[in-house]
């Protein structure tokens, strides 16, 4: 017989406490909120209100529900108010034996078929569980921040756990209105086992200089559609708290990759761990305040002292598929005269009709009018010959990933293009340098890697290689403004930053599901439901093409040696399969 959870306890009331406290009290269920002293009380009690009131005054809960959660919230300092709770949850700080005297004083208190829960994200249930006398009745609970909004809630079974624990506790997760997902005992669970790895990698990357904080997180954020930023998400979490779980992660698993950088530990030992300290990545008004208030890091927008931008009004495009067409389409709308460059007259009206037919949906949707298609219309040209670019002051080149493919073109472009003209290059793989060596102006060539469909993604890689010229960085930067894009920067290496960051992230989720740890559809929810992902790992790369992620991410292998990005066997298995994705009807998923 199922257990009936009508009153519950919740022990610690930080943020993550003082919501799980109110996600129970929302349910009709009866609340135990304790806190070590009369101050941390305080301070538990006042989230929860400002919570509620903030519900309140978005019309997403009525003041008399309001009233009548608060009043099912019993707040004490003192444990043994616990005595007739059938659950008992510990929220308290990530340190383990913190969380095992917790454990085993409750042990003492509630009764012997009550149940205690870990909302830990990353310590090891098992030892938690078995510092109490009765293992068995103890369970991971992992709810996510902020608990009353986020649906994702992570059950943790360890190997003791009782089969009829577990099945409460999970019924009661779905009582609450939350996605159960079911897990064995490994840090960081599924969430932050891959949440945190690809948070670290961020760090690495910033703390080399590789990109700033701003280009770090505007990288992710406008070409992955994410939430946050990595940076800006580990100022919300907490360094302390992220140092802890990428701590616990590196001793249990060995993953270089979970090493957490050193500037993470270097900043908590100096007090800079996040909002909640008012320092972290960024500087904040006030500790505990969502606003970042400018500080010495923080990028000015204008052009390094002594560089001179360069005048670009016309543009020319080489190439006529999807990419080449969005970009065409980009700069003319912009106001720019452009040159497009095809490989015969069919390729050229294809190119056209494909930008009338993109026109015409956004006249139908109100977003452009007949004058003004006509307008950018009459600012493009089409040609059959590379001679046309001679007089352009930018050429963008969209054609093959190939290598020698794009070196013969640059070798056209350096010969036939004026002294001064940008050459540019949107390669998401290939290495920039080996485009600019074979002509002779390499500090004019640079990456411009625009995101697919180039109309609609904001976001522009502008890649530098280390013989680009300064004033040619800036001008590029300048351009991506102008045209509406952001422009995040970096340098010329395997994966820029989109790619470094997403593929091991892709990459890790596919070894998840390879151990047998969880399936994909609990892979997928917990990364969209519990991470706000907009796609989950294996929907994505069904999309992306299981063949084009196993380059990619031998390519990123190949760079930097790091074995832990070595492609999951799995990946190579599927593609050798034939098995591609969305595109062959079956990739980790079947599609009719």
């Amino acid at each position: 017989m199922s257990r009936e959870f009508t009153k519950v306890g919740v022990v610690g009331l930080g943020t993550m406490g003082a919501g799980i406290a109110e996600v129970f009290a929302r349910t009709g269920i009866e609340v135990v909120a304790v806190e070590v002293a009369a101050e941390e009380l305080e301070r538990g009690q006042g989230f929860v209100s400002k919570s509620t009131g903030r519900a309140v005054s978005r019309g997403k809960l009525a003041q008399e529900d309001a009233d009548a959660l608060h009043a099912r919230i019993t707040f004490t300092t003192d444990m043994a108010d616990c005595a007739d709770c059938q659950l008992v949850v510990e929220a308290v700080p990530e340190h383990i034996e913190l969380k095992k005297a917790i454990l085993t004083r409750l042990d003492d208190i509630v009764a012997a078929d009550a149940i205690l829960a870990t909302n830990t994200s990353s310590l090891p249930v098992t030892e938690i569980a078995v510092a109490t006398r009765n293992p068995k009745r103890v369970v991971g609970m992992h709810f996510f921040n902020p608990a009353q909004v986020m649906q994702f809630v992570e059950v943790i079974k360890t190997v003791i756990t009782a089969d009829d624990v577990f099945a409460d506790v999970k019924s009661l997760a779905d009582r609450l209105g939350k996605q159960p997902v079911v897990v064995g005992d490994k840090a960081g669970f599924i969430a932050n086992a891959l949440l945190f790895g690809y948070l670290n990698h961020a760090v690495s990357m910033y703390e080399s200089k590789y990109a700033t904080r701003e280009d770090l997180d505007a990288a992710m954020r406008f070409g992955c559609g994410y939430p946050m930023g990595p940076l800006a998400l580990l100022d919300l979490i907490g360094l302390d708290t992220a140092y802890e779980i990428l701590d616990t992660m590196y001793k249990q698993g060995r993953d270089r990759l979970h090493a957490p950088s050193p500037i993470i530990k270097q900043m908590v030992s100096a007090g800079l761990t996040g909002r909640k300290s008012g320092r972290g990545f960024y500087t904040y008004a006030a500790p505990s305040s969502p606003e970042v208030v400018a500080d010495a890091q923080t990028p000015t927008g204008e052009p390094p002292a002594g560089v001179s931008l360069r005048t670009i009004e016309s543009v020319g495009v080489v190439g006529s598929g999807t990419m080449a067409t969005g970009i065409v389409e980009v700069f003319a709308k912009a106001g720019h005269a452009v040159t497009f460059v095809a490989r015969g007259q069919d390729k050229v009206d294809g190119v056209l009709a494909a930008i009338g037919r993109s026109q015409a949906k956004m006249i139908e949707r109100g977003r452009l009018t007949q004058e003004d298609a006509d307008a950018i219309n009459g600012r493009i040209t089409g040609a059959t010959e590379r001679s046309a670019l001679g007089d352009v002051d930018l050429v963008v080149e969209a054609i093959a990933e190939d290598l020698e493919v794009k070196q013969e073109l640059f070798r056209d472009l350096d010969a036939m293009c004026k002294p001064g003209a940008i050459l540019a290059t949107t390669t998401s793989s290939l290495p920039i340098i080996d485009c600019a060596k074979v002509t002779s102006r390499p500090g004019d060539v640079i990456g411009m890697h625009f995101f697919n469909p180039a109309q609609i993604m904001k976001l522009v890689e502008v890649v530098h290689t280390v013989a680009t010229g300064a004033d040619v960085i800036a001008t590029v930067q300048d351009l991506c403004a102008s045209v509406g894009k952001v422009a995040v920067t970096c340098a010329d290496r395997s994966g820029f930053i989109v790619n470094a960051l997403l593929f091991p992230y892709l990459n890790d989720a596919i070894k998840m599901l390879q151990a047998n740890y969880a399936t994909a559809d609990d892979i997928d929810a917990a990364m969209k439901t519990g991470c706000g992902l907009p796609m989950g790992p294996f929907e994505l790369l069904d999309v992306v093409g299981l063949d084009v992620s196993l380059a990619i991410q031998r390519e990123l292998y190949l760079e930097f040696r790091e074995p832990g990005f070595a492609p999951a066997p799995l990946l190579e298995h599927l593609v050798q399969a034939g098995y591609l994705g969305r595109k062959s009807k079956r990739g980790f998923r079947t599609y009719e």
